[in-house]
C-alpha cells in the first residue's frame, strides 16, 4: 500500500498530543471540583456516567480523526487493469536465419504460426500492427482490430538479408508514439522477435531506452536453438554451413532498458506459450486504486458511533 499524500501522515503526531491534552484537561478540571464536594459527590460534580466510561466517546472521536487523516493522505494499492484502448506492433526478424530449420518447419513459419495464435488471444478492442525487418524495416500492416488483415500479411513474410533492430524498433515507436511524449499518451507496447544480433542502423539499446520513456514496453523473444544453423550457396555454387544462434543477451537488455520482458523460444511450442502468454500481459497494465471511501466510511460509522455513545452515558454529543 502507498499514499498519493503522504505527507498529511504527519498530522497523526496531533492525534497522540490530543489524547495527552485531553487527559491533562481531565485531571485539572477533577483537581478542580475537589474543593468543593466531597468525594461521594463527586460524580455529581464532574460528567455524568462512571469516571472511566466517560472517556469511551473521546477515545471514539479519536480514533475517527486518525482515520480521517489516513483518508486525506489518499491510501492506494497495486492492481493489474484491463486496458481498454492500446496500441501493440509485433516487430518480426526477416533476415536469412530465419530460414533455419532448428524449429519445424523452419523459425519463419514458427512464427508465422504463433503469430495467429497471439492474434487470437489479444482482446478484440485492441489495435495491432506488423513491422518486419532485415536491414530494411517494411510496415506490414497498421494498427487495426482487423486480425485477419495482420495474419495475411504475416504469412508473406520469407527470410532474407541481415538484420537491422535498432531502424525497426523506431520505426514502431514513430507508429505508436507518433507525437513523441508530446499530447495525451495511449497503453502502447511493442513485441520484438529476434534469432540475431544486430549488425547494422541505429543502436537498439538507445532506442529501447527511449520506449522505456515514452512508457512503450517491448517485450523481446530470442528464437531459435543455439544449434541453429544456416547453408547457403556461394557464388562459385559450393555451399557452406553457419550457426545461426539466438543472441539472447541482446534481447534481454533490449528488454530491460524498456521496462518490458524477454522470453527464449527454443522450440515451436515454446514460441507458442510465449505468444500465448503475452497476448493477455499485453491487455493488461500496472495501475493503482484509491481506497480513500474505505477509511472514509469508517470515520464516519466511528463518529456516530462516538455520538451515541456520548448520548447515552453523558447525555450530550460532545
Amino acid at each position: 500500500m502507498s499514499f498519493v499524500a503522504p505527507w498529511f501522515l504527519v498530522a497523526l503526531l496531533l492525534v497522540p498530543a490530543a489524547a495527552a491534552v485531553y487527559v491533562w484537561w481531565e485531571r485539572r478540571r477533577t483537581r478542580g471540583a475537589e474543593p468543593w464536594a466531597t468525594a461521594p459527590l463527586m460524580p455529581s460534580v464532574t460528567r455524568g456516567g462512571s469516571r472511566r466510561h466517560r472517556h469511551v466517546a473521546p477515545a471514539i472521536y479519536l480514533l475517527a480523526a486518525a482515520v480521517l487523516i489516513v483518508a486525506l493522505a489518499r491510501p492506494q494499492h497495486d492492481v493489474t487493469k484491463k486496458i481498454e484502448q492500446a496500441t501493440v506492433m509485433l516487430v518480426t526478424d526477416r533476415s536469412g536465419s530465419m530460414r533455419s530449420a532448428d524449429l519445424k518447419p523452419n523459425r519463419m513459419e514458427a512464427v508465422k504460426a504463433a503469430a495467429s495464435s497471439f492474434l487470437d488471444q489479444v482482446p478484440a478492442q485492441i489495435r495491432v500492427g506488423a513491422l518486419a525487418f532485415n536491414q530494411k524495416t517494411k510496415l506490414l500492416a497498421s494498427p487495426t482490430t482487423d486480425r485477419a488483415r495482420v495474419k495475411n500479411a504475416l504469412n508473406t513474410l520469407t527470410g532474407a538479408g541481415s538484420t537491422a533492430t535498432g531502424d525497426a524498433l523506431a520505426a514502431a515507436l514513430a507508429i505508436v508514439r507518433p507525437q513523441g511524449a508530446a499530447g495525451v499518451q495511449t497503453p502502447a507496447a511493442v513485441v520484438l522477435l529476434s534469432d540475431g544480433a544486430n549488425v547494422r542502423g541505429r543502436d537498439p539499446i538507445a532506442l529501447a531506452r527511449r520506449a522505456g520513456r515514452l512508457k512503450v514496453p517491448v517485450y523481446t523473444i530470442a528464437l531459435g536453438t543455439d544449434e541453429g544453423t544456416l547453408t547457403s550457396k556461394r557464388a562459385n555454387g559450393t555451399t557452406k554451413t553457419e550457426r545461426v544462434p539466438p543472441d539472447r543477451e541482446a534481447m534481454r537488455q533490449i528488454a530491460d532498458a524498456s521496462g518490458g520482458t524477454t522470453s527464449d523460444a527454443p522450440t515451436t511450442e515454446a514460441l507458442q506459450a510465449v505468444y500465448k502468454r503475452l497476448g493477455s500481459a499485453v491487455a493488461e497494465q500496472p495501475g493503482k486504486d484509491q481506497l480513500t471511501s474505505l477509511p472514509v466510511g469508517i470515520a464516519l460509522v466511528l463518529l456516530v458511533v462516538g455520538a451515541g455513545v456520548s448520548l447515552r452515558l453523558t447525555g450530550r454529543i460532545v
